[in-house]
Formats: structure tokens, C-alpha cells, sequence
């Protein structure tokens, strides 16, 4: 009896193992076909490379429209979404300035030559005598109008060069046009008498007068505005052949000093530029020769009158 017990217990035990394990087998089965789903869900293992399917259609979330998609699905671009374009600024083409026929140039000669050099001497281009002949020199201040002006630079006149000359210039005179110096105005009442250099800013001359005789007549030229000549009666009270300016360091050969610093000498910067220039005070003769004839003559204690006329 005892032992028909036994064996039902072990037959009871046995039929429950079996029932276990297959329970157990069925939880099994059904936990591995779970996980595809799963990985199909976005679970995947983070040590395999995601792969795209080359055949799935894009999704939503793709800025691409479909070829099936409407117009309308895509939003339109706004204006801020459109780079700016900088406006393209094209260079203006200068035209280019030709030459025209030639009026007058090197070899020519005439009236109409000494009209073009008394011209270019009134503007200060010319420095030298008016010849009527048509050279280098000629050439060259042609050339350097024609660069100031921005004409066409050959050293010719076309009409262009000419016109242009004319409007800035005034005909010339008979002096200017034969190298005649400087008309002297009226004689001042007051170098009538004595030993006087009698000095005339309107005419800009200076007229060495004897007794109310005039022995030798020079071109001068004075001071700036901002350093004017003085203007009244002097005296000559310093003479010195060789003087150089302590103030300027310039040479000031023949110097007649009659007003302070002051005086009566030579100017190489005259000679060489005309009354494109000016002094600081002085009055400069560019005739180095002739002065030196007058400065045998003058004397200190001599009148000087600088004047109007």
C-alpha cells in the first residue's frame, strides 16, 4: 500500500514537470517571434549600420516633393530666403581723346609762331624770347600745356590746343610780342629831384633818375600779398655785392638794401620763372648784367621811391 502511493506520488510529480516544461516552451516561442516586431519599430542593435531601403518611399519629414506631390505642398520661398544679389557696377570707358590736324609745330615760323610763344609766355609756359621760329623749346611748353589741360600731348597745336590757349590768355601786345620790356608809367614828382631809383609797382619797373633824367630802366617784380614791398620814400643805407639771405639762405647778388630787409638785387628765381613768381619782400631784377651797371652807380645815402603810378 505504501508503496502504490509512492509510485501515484512520482507519477504526479512527473506530470507536473511535463506540464512546467511545456509552458515553459510555449513562453519561449513566443518571446522570439516578439522581437522582429520590436527591431521593426526602431529598436535595433546600436552595433550594426543602419541601412535605408533604396525602394521605400521618403517620408514626410523630407523636403523633397514626391513626383506626385501638388505645387502647393512645398511652401513658397520668401524673400528672406533668397540670397542678396549685389548690383553689378559696370566701369564707365573714358573715351579716348585723338589728335587732331596739326595746326602749327616744330619747324614753322612766323607771326603766327610768335603769337603761340607770347601766349604760352602770359601763362608762363614760354620762359625765354619770343622768336617766331617753331624748336624745342617751343615743343616742349606745348607739350607741358597740353598735359596740364589733358589735351592730347604731341607737342603740336591742333585747334583744340589752340582754343584752349586762346580762352585763357589775352592778345598779345607789340612789346610782348618783340621782347620790349616793361612800359614805365608816369615819373613820380618826387624822382624829379636828386639821385633817385624810382621804383613803379603798376608798371613794374625800376628807373634809375639823375636830376630828372632817366639813365637806365629795368623790369622788377615785388613781394607777395602775404610780404608785400613796402610802398613810401627811402634811403639806400647798405650796399653788398655778394649777400646771401641769413633768413632764406639764398643768394641776393648786388643787394642795395634801402628798408629794413629789404632791397634791390638780383633774383635767378626771376629769370627763370617770370612773375609766376614772387619775392618775400625785395625787388628783384632778373637782368644780372644790367644791374650790375647800376650798382657801380648807386650810392648810399641815393633816394628811393617805390610807388603807384
Amino acid at each position: 500500500m505504501l508503496l502504490a502511493r509512492r509510485l501515484l506520488l512520482l507519477v504526479a510529480v512527473a506530470a507536473l514537470l511535463c506540464a512546467a516544461a511545456f509552458v515553459a516552451g510555449d513562453a519561449l516561442d513566443g518571446g522570439s517571434s516578439a522581437r522582429p516586431a520590436a527591431s521593426g519599430a526602431g529598436a535595433a542593435s546600436t552595433d550594426q549600420p543602419a541601412t535605408t531601403d533604396p525602394t521605400a518611399a521618403p517620408s514626410s519629414s523630407d523636403p523633397t516633393a514626391t513626383p506626385g506631390s501638388s505645387p502647393t505642398d512645398a511652401p513658397a520661398p520668401t524673400a528672406a530666403d533668397e540670397p542678396t544679389r549685389q548690383p553689378t557696377h559696370l566701369p564707365t570707358r573714358q573715351p579716348t581723346l585723338v589728335p587732331g590736324p596739326r595746326l602749327l609745330g616744330p619747324g614753322d615760323q612766323g607771326d603766327e609762331v610768335r603769337d603761340l610763344q607770347a601766349r604760352l609766355k602770359q601763362i608762363y609756359w614760354f620762359n625765354t624770347d619770343v622768336t617766331g621760329v617753331y624748336g624745342d623749346v617751343t615743343a616742349t611748353a606745348v607739350r607741358g600745356f597740353q598735359a596740364k589741360r589733358e589735351i592730347p600731348v604731341t607737342g603740336e597745336v591742333d585747334q583744340r590746343t589752340l582754343d584752349r590757349l586762346r580762352a585763357m590768355t589775352s592778345t598779345p601786345t607789340g612789346a610782348e610780342l618783340h621782347n620790349r620790356g616793361n612800359t614805365p608809367g608816369a615819373l613820380d614828382a618826387r624822382c624829379r629831384t636828386g639821385r633817385v631809383l624810382c621804383i613803379d609797382k603798376t608798371s613794374s619797373t625800376l628807373r634809375w633818375v639823375v636830376d630828372g633824367t632817366v639813365r637806365q630802366t629795368l623790369d622788377v617784380r615785388f613781394g607777395a600779398s602775404t610780404t608785400p614791398t613796402r610802398e613810401g620814400v627811402f634811403h639806400v643805407y647798405l650796399k653788398d655785392a655778394d649777400h646771401v639771405s641769413r633768413l632764406y639762405g639764398s643768394a641776393m647778388p648786388y643787394s642795395m638794401f634801402f628798408s629794413g630787409g629789404q632791397a634791390v638785387h638780383y633774383s635767378s628765381d626771376f629769370a627763370a620763372v617770370g612773375y609766376a613768381g614772387a619775392s618775400h619782400g625785395c625787388v628783384n631784377v632778373r637782368d644780372y648784367d644790367a644791374l650790375g651797371l647800376l650798382y657801380g652807380q648807386v650810392r648810399v645815402g641815393d633816394t628811393v621811391v617805390v610807388y603807384w603810378s
